[in-house]
């Protein structure tokens, strides 16, 4: 509990969180924020470089730490899939909250509109796309053997490019550890700038 109010301090960062809570902490953090609504504010891509990194330091098994984590990463979708299935269209229409913004979602489906199935993949490297994708694919009722295989594909394709990056840099950078910090920075940014590009387009497109 101390290194949770340490990390929020900011006396700690990602790689503290990683060493410290292991392997449950990264499925926990990776299957909510793919399969829970209220995960899109989780730091999914720059917390799997982070294992990755722990991992070339021997922290972590790289090998369990991709089987583990693309399980963690299927399992998140399918029960997004499942919410969207069952909820349906009145997802679009509930109130905004503290955890949950409408925009998000209505966001999502114009992303899937353009992209179509293809989506589920794409989206795993788009922070909070990457929450309401499966779900909009439930809402639309996307046939589950179809669904099933581009959530396979983008999780593995996920979980493994960026734990990857992540080790390869520890193995071939010295003493990467000590610019952890700049490392994530950096991953944070380009994680955004999808975002900033699709609410650039959307404007563009309302303004026209």
């Amino acid at each position: 509990m101390e290194l949770l109010f340490d990390l929020a301090s900011g006396r700690y960062a990602l790689d503290d969180l990683v060493r410290w809570g292991g392997y449950a902490v990264l499925l926990a953090i990776v299957f909510t924020e793919t399969g829970l609504l209220v995960g899109f504010f989780l730091p999914g891509d720059s917390l799997l470089i982070t294992a990755g990194l722990v991992a070339a330091t021997g922290g972590l098994n790289i090998w369990w730490l991709n089987v583990l984590l693309i399980i963690a990463a299927v399992a998140g979708d399918t029960v997004g899939y499942a919410i969207g299935y069952r909820v349906g269209p009145r997802l679009f229409v509930r109130e905004k909250s503290l955890l949950f913004n409408p925009k998000h979602v209505e966001r999502t489906r114009e992303f899937y509109a353009r992209h179509g199935a293809k989506t589920i993949v794409i989206a795993r490297f788009v922070p909070i796309i990457r929450t309401f994708a499966p779900v909009v694919a439930g809402v639309g009722a996307m046939r589950y053997r179809r669904f099933i295989f581009y959530n396979i594909a983008g999780g593995a394709g996920w979980v493994v490019s960026m734990t990857w990056a992540g080790y390869l840099l520890g193995r071939t950078i010295p003493n990467i550890g000590d610019r952890i910090h700049l490392v994530v920075g950096i991953v944070i940014v380009l994680s955004v700038i999808p975002i900033v590009m699709e609410i650039v387009k959307e404007r563009r497109r309302r303004s026209a």
